[in-house]
């Protein structure tokens, strides 16, 4: 990280909203509170105010001193691929100050470095929260949340948490809610896959809903945007966009993450490795042809709008089928409003199992430190999805078989609520 600018020509974002950051630095009294405490930042590169200048800077510059920080999957600055462990110090390089803060990654080689040790928080004060989430499920950032919340819990840290906008809106809610049993990093609270809540949001949710925390502690403050509509999209509030992790380079590629992340639980390619990764879907063994036309064919039996399908063929770069030809689909958004992202993904998994019957197979590799359930089953937190694709249930079936489930999720989810949903 690099000293924050100080002239006041500074380059800046202009728009009315601003982000529980922006919001934090305007206000000298929480400042002067957080200047005499022992402070620890959990953050990424994302943790930027309207200006582009990082947390880790900015909040030395007005008086507070941060003793650690904790960085999620992908490190400080997002530079390691998905399921690829970081060390404490990864490309992080220490200024000469001998009271540079530590260092300390919550994504190392073992299920139990994903949460900090006691003794890392027992220390702290206050514990700040600023990593943009994506609004999807599997997404790890809010599991990091949570299992930080559990631990601050033991230790008597406040967390605070600076709250940003759900890049896909927080109206918008899909999928199912994640059964006993099927708990993982990516599926680790009961959530909707799409579930339409702010970080802050879900800290709430976790804290009331799930019982991290409750009446135990320091306690929970979560530092709202200021200025967000809930039905807004990323694109539509200003704010600077910065992909919160390697394969996320856009706002669109985050729409269509809570359906085209399923295929991380098949053999086929996800995209990693192109410049439109969870866009493009493909194997060596398919046809490009033939899997366009089914996903074309079953987006119309089950109603599925806003999207097209492009015939592709592209060669990743790193993980599945790295090197080789891959032959696939290239998603198309047409109209973000009318997409159900959950439904194109049990689509386009039921096109691929049509198109090579006999090459087509679900994930057995370890994923995300679990050996079983399989990755597809951790994914969808269920047997469900799975075993209704290969049972022939039709996705539109399946997806309105979990609606009573959500339905109740909803009324649940509603007391965390923080922005108005009209």
């Amino acid at each position: 990280m690099t000293a924050p600018l100080t002239s006041p020509l500074t380059w800046q974002y202009h728009t009315l909203m601003r982000t529980g950051l922006d919001v934090l630095l305007d206000d000298p009294a929480r400042l002067a509170r957080l200047a005499g405490a022992r402070v620890g930042v959990a953050c990424n590169h994302t943790a930027i105010d309207l200006a582009c200048d990082h947390l880790v800077d900015l909040l030395p510059s007005r008086g507070v001193a941060l003793k650690r920080i904790f960085t999620p999957e992908h490190g400080l600055h997002a530079t390691a691929q998905d399921m690829i462990h970081v060390d404490d110090e990864h490309h992080y390089t220490r200024s000469a100050d001998r009271a540079a803060p530590e260092i300390v990654s919550l994504y190392g080689k073992t299920a139990a470095s994903l949460r900090p040790l006691p003794e890392q928080l027992a220390d702290l004060d206050v514990l700040i929260f600023d990593i943009q989430d994506i609004g999807s499920r599997y997404y790890t950032y809010q599991a990091t949340l949570g299992y930080m919340m559990e631990v601050a819990a033991e230790t008597g840290t406040q967390v605070m948490v600076l709250d940003r906008p759900n890049p896909i809106d927080g109206i918008t809610m899909e999928g199912n809610i994640v059964q006993s049993g099927f708990e993982s990093f990516v599926s680790a609270y009961p959530l909707a896959v799409r579930h339409g809540m702010t970080m802050g949001e879900m800290a709430r949710f976790f804290r009331d809903d799930c019982r991290i925390g409750a009446g135990v502690g320091a306690g929970l403050e979560v530092i709202p945007c200021d200025g967000w509509d809930a039905r807004q999209r990323f694109d539509a509030t200003g704010l600077p966009w910065v992909f919160p992790s390697p394969n996320m380079p856009m706002v669109e590629t985050a729409l269509i993450y809570p359906g085209m992340c399923l295929i991380e639980g098949t053999n086929l390619s996800e995209g990693r490795g192109t410049t439109r990764p969870f866009h493009l879907v493909g194997a060596p063994f398919l046809d490009a042809g033939r899997l366009t036309a089914l996903c074309r064919d079953g987006a119309l039996d089950a109603g599925l709008e806003g999207v097209a399908f492009r015939a592709a063929t592209f060669e990743p770069r790193f993980q599945k089928f790295a090197g080789q030809v891959c032959n696939g689909v290239e998603i198309m958004v047409t109209n973000a409003d009318a997409l159900e992202a959950f439904l194109l993904g049990l689509v386009v998994l039921e096109a691929a199992m049509r198109a090579a019957p006999a090459h087509f197979k679900w994930r057995t590799e370890t994923y995300e430190f679990v050996d079983n359930p399989i990755a597809i089953d951790l994914l969808c937190g269920s047997t469900e999805a799975r075993v209704g694709l290969m049972s022939k249930i039709a996705p539109r079936t399946l997806i309105s078989s979990w609606m009573p489930q959500r339905l109740a999720w909803e009324q649940r989810r509603a007391a965390a609520l923080i922005y108005p949903r009209g």
